[in-house]
């Protein structure tokens, strides 16, 4: 299946599966919600709201699409966006885990670029 088309239903799919079991918490004050810009590849994960009388802002991920690779850029998540999209079947070399700088990429498993 050809990686345009393809990658983007990957990601949507993964986070939105995400975001689901953030909703089904009881804390009904903090938002979590996707935010794609799918014509330029941006794949975001944001909370928003109020707990114990502070503003909750953060990003839990933030992933895009650039040549063809995912371009993990923001990953919060226990398990990693990474393992998650291996286990549905990206290959590794299609992974850049760009929150680590470009030359500790290349002590990972995964694309330097």
């Amino acid at each position: 299946m050809d990686k345009l088309t393809h990658y983007p239903q990957v990601i949507k799919s993964i986070l939105n599966e995400y975001i689901e079991l953030c909703n089904r918490r009881s804390d009904r004050d903090i938002e979590t919600f996707l935010i794609v810009d799918e014509p330029n590849g941006h794949y975001i994960w944001i909370n928003l709201g109020w707990q114990n009388g502070k503003r909750i802002t953060g990003m839990t991920v933030y992933v895009r699409l650039r040549n063809g690779k995912f371009w993990i850029e923001e990953d919060w998540t226990e398990e990693g966006i990474a393992n998650e999209l291996v286990r549905v079947g990206v290959p590794k070399e299609d992974i850049v885990l760009a929150f680590h700088e470009p030359k500790m990429r290349q002590y990972t498993e995964f694309a330097v670029a």
